[in-house]
C-alpha cells in the first residue's frame, strides 16, 4: 500500500505530460491554464513596456506615471540608424556565431569521448570542466586584459570570439554529454559494423539523432555570447564594440534618454528572439530530453 501510493504521484505526473493526441490523458483544469496564462503575461510585460516604449517620445516615455496611449512615433528607431548602430550589430553577431560554431566543434567530440566512448577517469575530467565556471568572471579581467594587451589584440572581434568560446566550452560539454548519453548505442554499433569512421559516425550518425541538443546548446552559447558585456565594454573601444556596449551610450551626463534605450534594446532582442522562434520545436525537445523516462 505505501510503495502504491507513493508512485501514484509520479504516475499522475507522467499522465500530466502525455501529449494531447493520448486518450488517458487528464485535461489541466481551467484554473491552471489561467495561472499558466497569466504567469505568461507577467514575464511578457515588462518586454512588451519596452516596445511600447520605444515608439513614444521622449517626453511621452518620462511622464510619471507613463503614458501607454501617448503618439506612436518611429524617430526612436531613425536616430538609432543615425547613429549607424549597424557595425555593433554585427560585431555581436560575428563573435556570437563564429563562437558558438568553434564551441559544437569542440564539444561535440570532447563529449562523445565522455559519453558514448568514456575515457579513463572521465568524472575528473567533466568535474575539470565545472571547476572553470567557479572564478567569478571579474576576477579574470585584468590578466585576461594584460595578455590582450600584450598580444596586441585589444579592440579586436578574434578576440571575442576566443574569449567567448572558451567561457561557452564547459557548459556545452556539460549538455552535450548528457544528450549524447541518450543515443542509442545499437546505431552506434551498426555504424562501426559498416565501417564508418570517427567523423562518420559524429557527421552521420551522432549529429542527427542528437539534432535537438545540438540546437538547444547552439542556442544558449549564442545567447550567452550575445548578451555579454564586461569583456567587451573592457577590451573594446571603436572597431569591435557589440551590440550591449552600444546601449550604454544612451546613459549619459544628460540624463537617460528613456525611449530611444528602448528602441535599442528591441532591436538588440531581435536576433535571439528570431533564433529562439526559429529553433523553438528542438529547443523544447533538446531541454527536455531525458527528463522523463
Amino acid at each position: 500500500m505505501t510503495h502504491a501510493a507513493a508512485a501514484a504521484p509520479g504516475a499522475r505526473f507522467k499522465k500530466l505530460l502525455r501529449g494531447k493526441d493520448d486518450p488517458n490523458s487528464p485535461c489541466l483544469s481551467p484554473l491552471w491554464t489561467f495561472v499558466a496564462w497569466l504567469a505568461t503575461l507577467a514575464f511578457f510585460a515588462p518586454v512588451a513596456w519596452m516596445v511600447l516604449t520605444s515608439f513614444h517620445q521622449e517626453a511621452d516615455a518620462a511622464t510619471n506615471p507613463p503614458t501607454p496611449f501617448a503618439p506612436v512615433t518611429f524617430d526612436q528607431y531613425k536616430l538609432l540608424f543615425s547613429r549607424d548602430i549597424t557595425p555593433f550589430l554585427l560585431n555581436s553577431a560575428m563573435a556570437s556565431i563564429l563562437s558558438t560554431l568553434l564551441v559544437l566543434a569542440l564539444a561535440v567530440p570532447a563529449a562523445y569521448a565522455l559519453s558514448i566512448k568514456p575515457v579513463a577517469k572521465w568524472t575528473d575530467v567533466m568535474f575539470f570542466f565545472l571547476s572553470t565556471k567557479f572564478l567569478p568572471a571579474i576576477a579574470a579581467l585584468l590578466p585576461v586584459y594584460l595578455i590582450v594587451k600584450d598580444a596586441g589584440m585589444l579592440d579586436n572581434v578574434w578576440t571575442l570570439v576566443i574569449l567567448y568560446t572558451a567561457m561557452n566550452l564547459p557548459i556545452a560539454v556539460w549538455m552535450m554529454r548528457s544528450f549524447l548519453a541518450e543515443v542509442p548505442k545499437e546505431i552506434l554499433e551498426a555504424a562501426e559494423v559498416d565501417g564508418a569512421g570517427l567523423l562518420t559516425v559524429l557527421w552521420r550518425v551522432v549529429a542527427p539523432v542528437a539534432m535537438p541538443g545540438l540546437a538547444a546548446t547552439s542556442l544558449i552559447c549564442f545567447i550567452f555570447s550575445w548578451n555579454e558585456f564586461m569583456f567587451a565594454v573592457n577590451l573594446t573601444a571603436t572597431q569591435a564594440s557589440t551590440a550591449p556596449v552600444f546601449l550604454v551610450g544612451f546613459i549619459t551626463n544628460e540624463g537617460l534618454f528613456l525611449a530611444r534605450l528602448c528602441a535599442a534594446a528591441t532591436l538588440v532582442s531581435l536576433p535571439v528572439l528570431i533564433a529562439g522562434f526559429a529553433a523553438q520545436d528542438k529547443l523544447v525537445r533538446g531541454l527536455s530530453l531525458g527528463a522523463v523516462k
